[in-house]
């Protein structure tokens, strides 16, 4: 028997798709959450789960005990995710034994009441600083003041004991962005329930909060993710319905527009199967911008979505998980992406923290006639898309989506990327070919990798190698690193223009730089980049990594000729394509372990350069990278994508070292780098 969820008894005539329909969402959610519940072993003990040892989640051995109290607590609330919804549609149900809804109306009580045994500390007992609980006070009011019976259902003595931890943590410390919404929902959950709070507080927070709308629907954060859809869209979309509409009307109305601006392009995160991409922080957290599907049905006017549509896209994300069995560690979503994975989680999270990602199950809360449960499912734009491909360009987030037709997965290309963190720094993250962790010795996926050669190592500012010569230890000298930052240069002629800095000044970043030109093409795209590195280096251009599953490796054979040279690898339904026609010295292939997400062995094709001139010339490194996601074999037209490349020294708006692209097609594109270090905005 399959150690997953599966969809029994599909309706097809309704979910032509997925089979999947209301019914499904409930069986799904009462699946997950029987499993979580196997550590419940009795009525009287709190829902927690086993820590991970070694790894660099939350609490460690030696934290102190209000680290593991968060822990518990996070647990309780975060499984409410789905407790809550199934409440809603049955109150009396029962999940191993155990009735829900004496389940968490005795453990909130016990955590919630000063006093208690169980109870969770006060912000006061701890140093000031910001903490877990708060986001999790922000979860549970959340999901209270959309599904207001569980609190209902307690008497008023009961109400009045647990609404002092709660006023404590709504009131408390806050830190910036996505976190006031945090406090947000708990001061109006206590507002809304008759509770006395600090009104200017709530309103200051509502001010910071849409005073970080970037434009394009999004919403300001270190570097733009998934928290605009997740908790912006979500969570405020649910505190507008609930009090906002009411009380401030004004702020309420700010919101909404922005949310429906957003809503223009949502539906191109995801793959043609629902597919969401493994993308930005948080990664645990999946499919939670799911939850934006349902959320929509709660918008003025109604969703903007073609509800068909929308539940297609939202259930194929459920299945995209649920379904599979590596998804699971000790009966609950592992601390991964498909599968336990270290180095896609963050010190924040803990063994429940993956359970928020049930934020889609929401659409529980839709009455059974909403247009997202009665609309019959269909491919929405996928369905005239053909072959070809797509792009959205969202210039204000720096983010551009494109949706390929031939091979139905839509990829991010994130634009505006503060660090190296590698989260955001890929130069592009595909819905079917989960991302690669970094590989100091070159070759890392879909990243340009970079070594010093300089025998000065020009690691230390100017000053000093440039003053002194004395040569500057760092870790680049041995090792090789990716970007620093990603700046976003805009559109032109259908081209996108990006930048990496590769170092960022004073450590000579303008020596540093990559000047990124793409043409989007169907299932891949041309890359015509221009090499502003002034200093020795080799350097490498990953393709996606293709997991080894079940042990098997991936086949590789190369092919070219006078014109370009390529390497093609496969696994059972997915295949790679790298084409270099200038600017690499060699294609290789290298075998990675413990960097994929589905697999513990991955392969890796890429370009290799190295360049030991002192003073090495600018060069225009151009590639395809091409994927597919079936077995069938490329044509010779297809692994032949570029008729001709004229380069230019002086391009005709007198920019240097340009190109003019002309395609098999006959389709022309002008690469031209004029002025781009103007345009830049990160």
């Amino acid at each position: 028997m399959k150690n997953a969820y599966s969809v029994d008894q599909p309706d097809f005539e309704l979910s032509p798709l997925t089979g999947m329909t209301r019914k499904h969402y409930i069986d799904c959610a009462r699946y997950v959450l029987e499993r979580a519940f196997t550590h419940v072993k009795s009525f009287d003990q709190p829902i927690v789960f086993p820590t991970i040892p070694g790894s660099k989640t939350y609490p460690q051995p030696n934290d102190p005990d209000w680290r593991h109290r968060s822990n518990e607590w996070e647990a309780l609330e975060r499984t409410f995710t789905l407790a809550g919804p199934l409440m809603y549609v049955d109150p009396e149900i029962s999940i191993r034994g155990i009735k829900l809804r004496d389940y968490y109306k005795r453990h909130l009580y016990n955590a919630l009441t000063p006093g208690h045994a169980n109870s969770l500390p006060l912000p006061e007992d701890l140093p000031d600083a910001t903490y877990q609980f708060t986001c999790e006070f922000g979860g549970l009011t959340k999901t209270l003041l959309l599904l207001p019976d569980l609190w209902l259902s307690f008497s008023e003595k009961e109400k009045d004991e647990m609404a002092v931890t709660i006023s404590k943590w709504a009131h408390h410390r806050t830190t910036q962005n996505n976190w006031r919404i945090f406090n947000i929902c708990a001061l109006t959950f206590l507002k809304k329930n008759g509770y006395c709070i600090d009104d200017d507080l709530l309103k200051s927070h509502l001010l910071w909060v849409a005073s970080y709308h970037a434009g394009d629907g999004w919403y300001l954060e270190q570097t733009y993710n998934y928290y605009t859809i997740s908790l912006f869209v979500v969570y405020c979309t649910i505190w507008a319905r609930s009090f906002g509409d009411e009380h401030y009307p004004e702020i309420a109305d700010v919101l909404e527009e922005s949310f429906q601006e957003l809503m223009k392009t949502y539906v191109n995160f995801f793959g043609k199967d629902g597919y969401i991409n493994m993308w930005a922080r948080s990664i645990t957290y999946r499919l939670w911008i799911s939850g934006g599907f349902p959320v929509s049905f709660m918008m003025k006017g109604g969703s903007p979505l073609d509800p068909g549509f929308a539940r297609r896209l939202c259930s194929g994300s459920l299945l995209q998980f649920t379904g599979r069995e590596d998804f699971f560690y000790n009966d609950i979503p592992s601390l991964g992406f498909y599968r336990p994975a270290e180095y896609v989680i963050q010190s924040y999270s803990c063994p429940a923290s993956p359970f928020i990602m049930f934020l889609p199950l929401i659409s529980l809360a839709l009455p059974e006639d909403s247009p997202f449960w009665t609309a019959k499912e269909n491919e929405g734009f996928w369905g005239k898309l053909g072959k070809g491909s797509q792009r959205s360009i969202l210039s204000k987030p720096g983010i551009v989506l494109v949706n390929h037709g031939s091979t139905g997965t839509s990829e991010i290309i994130s634009g505006k990327v503060y660090d190296d963190d590698h989260n955001y720094s890929k130069l592009v993250f595909n819905t079917h070919f989960p991302w690669e962790d970094y590989n100091p010795e070159g070759g890392t996926s879909q990243e340009y990798s970079f070594r010093s050669l300089d025998p000065r190592d020009v690691g230390g500012i100017d000053v000093n190698f440039y003053l002194t010569g004395k040569r500057v230890e760092n870790a680049a000298a041995t090792t090789y690193t990716t970007s620093q930052s990603i700046l976003f240069n805009g559109v032109r002629n259908d081209v996108l223009y990006r930048q990496l800095i590769m170092r960022k000044p004073p450590y000579n970043g303008v020596g540093y730089i990559i000047d990124l030109a793409e043409i989007t093409i169907p299932g891949g795209v041309i890359r015509v980049d221009r090499c502003r590195l002034a200093f020795e280096h080799e350097m490498t251009l990953g393709h996606y990594g293709l997991p080894h599953m079940n042990g098997s490796k991936a086949k590789v054979e190369s092919f070219g000729d006078e014109k370009r040279k390529g390497l093609i690898a496969s696994i059972p339904g997915r295949k790679v394509a790298l084409i270099a026609y200038n600017g690499w010295d060699k294609l290789e292939t290298l075998v990675e372990t413990g960097r994929n997400a589905e697999a513990d062995e991955s392969t890796v094709v890429h370009a290799y350069r190295k360049r030991t001139a002192k003073n090495p010339a600018m060069e225009l490194m151009i590639s395809v990278m091409l994927h597919k996601t079936d077995n069938a074999a490329w044509t010779q037209e297809e692994l032949s994508p570029l008729k001709d490349i004229k380069i230019m020294d002086v391009t005709p708006t007198r920019s240097v070292l340009g190109a003019e692209i002309t395609r098999s097609s006959g389709k022309t594109h002008f690469i031209d780098f004029k002025d781009i270090d103007g345009y830049k905005s990160c």
